[in-house]
Parts: structure tokens; sequence; C-alpha cells
């Protein structure tokens, strides 16, 4: 393992920065920002969660968006409306306003003057699910998603209900987050006003759980979000990535046989965790692997340099690369409806051999480090690999 301390480009990290939406109501982003970005205009990547950028996610932040913006992108960890430092009032998981919110923060981001137009959105589980459910709004500015951890479709493969039964989760979660949403603003960033930002939360504040039982069979609302009821409503690149020990391992190859975009899905041996952080392990090099997708769709300089087994850049748009399972998604028909959701068996595959990736990430102004990677066995559709580095030509 080695680790990198030195990047491309110094980084300024902006503790709060406002961003107003139409309404008026203003939304609490913590950003990582390239210092001679305004000379040199890069693309922004957003996440959008509802987890208190300033102590919630605060290690997780530092240590992806840092490497980001070392490497020459501007990186936005935005509470959403109604959470964190954020004003407003959150009324549920993936509500049309949170969309809303999110195509208003890429058509800002494209439009100052540090962006080169282009905007990418990442996430785990809610900011997973978010990045997909955003894709199928089709902001013009949206390059490319990576989405982690997340599902395609709400009602029969989510945290709620099961072949129609009710799930613990569906009481756990909704209690877990009733408490994070009653929690109190940072005063450092909201000022004077956040005591009746938190009095207004507390006297205001649904209960989700409620409205979820409420809800017992699939209807419009399970499927609002569901980006399985219409696949082709997402138009740019795809990354998923998620862990064999995960609830959510089979939305990944469901996601690459229904979506016509360029796509990647990648499944290693982890849990409910990003890539570069999974346990029980072998962990993988997310990082870099995000990076080459960022610079490969984002029009960075650091894509340039990325060319195909030939020794040019390649001219085709990036395959999907599948996990090595019995599903033959080569040869099955891709299909459009709601019965494309059904889950389809999977096995996980013995970890077979990978070369180790010395991976490690520190930001100029926060230093961390990864793991040693290696990877299980990856096949694709046109050359068999055994470790996956980089999108196959």
């Amino acid at each position: 393992m080695r680790t990198v301390d030195t990047f491309s480009r110094d980084v300024q990290v902006i503790e709060n920065q406002w961003i107003t939406m139409s309404d008026g109501v203003r939304l609490a982003a913590r950003m990582w920002l390239p210092e001679d970005a305004e000379d040199d205009p890069v693309p922004a990547i957003l996440e959008l969660i509802p987890y208190r950028k300033r102590d919630g996610y605060r290690a997780h932040d530092d240590a992806m968006h840092g490497y980001f913006a070392g490497h020459g992108y501007v990186c936005m960890r935005v509470d959403i409306r109604g959470s964190g430092d954020s004003d407003g009032l959150l009324i549920d998981e993936y509500v049309k306003q949170e969309q809303d919110d999110a195509l208003e923060i890429i058509a800002w981001a494209a439009a100052q003057p540090w962006s080169n137009g282009k905007v990418g959105m990442i996430g785990i589980s809610w900011g997973g699910f978010n990045s997909l459910q955003v894709a199928a709004r089709r902001p013009a500015a949206l390059g490319a998603i990576i989405t982690s951890c997340s599902t395609d479709d709400r009602y029969a493969d989510d945290i709620h209900y099961m072949g129609g039964c009710t799930l613990e989760n569906n009481f756990s979660w909704g209690a877990t987050m009733f408490s994070q949403l009653t929690t109190p603003p940072d005063p450092d960033v909201v000022g004077d006003g956040w005591r009746e930002t938190w009095l207004h939360r507390l006297e205001n504040l649904p209960l989700f759980t409620a409205d979820w039982h409420a809800h017992q069979r699939r209807d419009d609302f399970w499927k609002h979000g569901s980006v399985c009821e219409d696949y082709d409503a997402i138009q740019c690149p795809v990354f998923a990535i998620g862990g064999w020990g995960d609830a959510y391992t089979n939305s990944i190859p469901r996601l690459l046989e229904g979506l016509s975009v360029p796509r990647i899905g990648i499944i290693g041996a982890w849990g409910h965790k990003l890539g570069h952080d999974g346990v029980p392990g072998p962990a993988v090099g997310f990082l870099q692997e995000a990076l080459r997708w960022w610079d490969l769709l984002m029009g960075s300089a650091r894509g340039a340099g990325l060319s195909s087994p030939h020794g040019r850049r390649p001219t085709v748009s990036p395959r999907a690369i599948l996990p090595s399972t019995p599903l033959d998604l080569a040869t099955r028909p891709r299909r459009k409806s709601r019965s494309s959701c059904r889950r389809p068996r999977i096995q996980a595959p013995p970890p077979g051999p990978g070369a180790a990736m010395a991976t490690a990430t520190t930001c100029p102004r926060t230093s961390v480090t990864t793991t040693p990677t290696h990877w299980f066995s990856i096949r694709s559709r046109w050359t068999p690999v055994s470790r996956f580095s980089a999108p196959r030509w």
C-alpha cells in the first residue's frame, strides 16, 4: 500500500456555501474546489444526502471529495432540504421536491465561473437512489452518475416490502430517520435562527413509517422514484457498484440489462459500503475507478490520457462490465416493463486471482489512506478479465 499526498491541483475547502432555490429555500453545501478552477474551469460532482455534512458523514466526505477535487473536480456535498444545515422540511424519502432541488443545484453548478458546464452525481444508498432518479429527469448538464448500494425498484427491492411482506426495516429505518431529522442545525452555520429552524422541524416533521405502511401494494407511491418503470428515461452513462453482502445487490444486473446507455456494473466482497471501505474484503480501489469514469465522461484533462489497447483514444462508448453470475445479460432480451424489476437469482463468484492495486488518497488539507485491493473475477461481453482497472474497449 502506498499513500499519495500530492495532487495536480491544490484544493480550497469551503465549509458552507448557501445555494438558494427558486422558492427562496437555502440549501447548505460543503465544497472542495481546485484553487485555480476559475482560471481553468473543471467539471463538478454533486452528492445530495440528508446525513449532516458538518458531522454525520464528514470523514467520508473528506476522503472521497478531497480526492476528486485534488484531481481536478469541484465537489459539492449538499444537505437535502430539511436536513442538516439546510432550510425547509423533509417530508419523505425521494420526493419530487428533492429531485427538483437537485435539478436547480446542477444548473447552478454548471453556470459558475469555475465550471466547464458538466456535472456528475454520486452517492451510496440514499445518494445512489437519487442519482438514478435525477438522471431520469435528464438535466442538460448531467454528464454521468455513480450509484452505489441502491435500487431501481422502491417497492419490490428496498427496505420496505419483500414479496409483499413488511420488512423490519420499515420500522427501524423510519425510527432512525425520524431521530436524525429532528436534530438541530449547526448554529455556527445557520446563525441566530438555528433554534427556530429546529423547532419548525420538531413541530412539522411527519412520521415516514406511517406513509410507508399506508401503501402495502405497488402503487404510484412506490412507482415514483423507481427507475425500472422506464429505464429509457435515463440518458447519461451509469456506473453501478455494490457488495455481495448488501441488500441491493440484485439491482446491478437489472440496471445493466435494462439501461441502454453506457454502463458499468461491479459487485465485490463487502456489504453496504463503498468499495474502498469494503469489509470483509478484499476491498477495491473505488476512488481510482470512479476517477477514471469521471475523466472519461466529464471532459477533464486527465480523461484525454485514457487510451484503448490499440494505443488510441476510443471513439465508442464504454460497454457494460458484468459480474460473473449465471445471468447471461449478453443473450437475454432487454425488457422495458415493470417485469424487468424481478430479482434474478445471483450466486457470488469465488474469489479469483487479482493483482493487488496500491491505492491511497489524500486531500491537500485532509489525509486519508485506503486499503490494497483485489478484484473478484469479472467477465465482460467481449474479453475476459480478472481485474477491473478501467473501461475495456
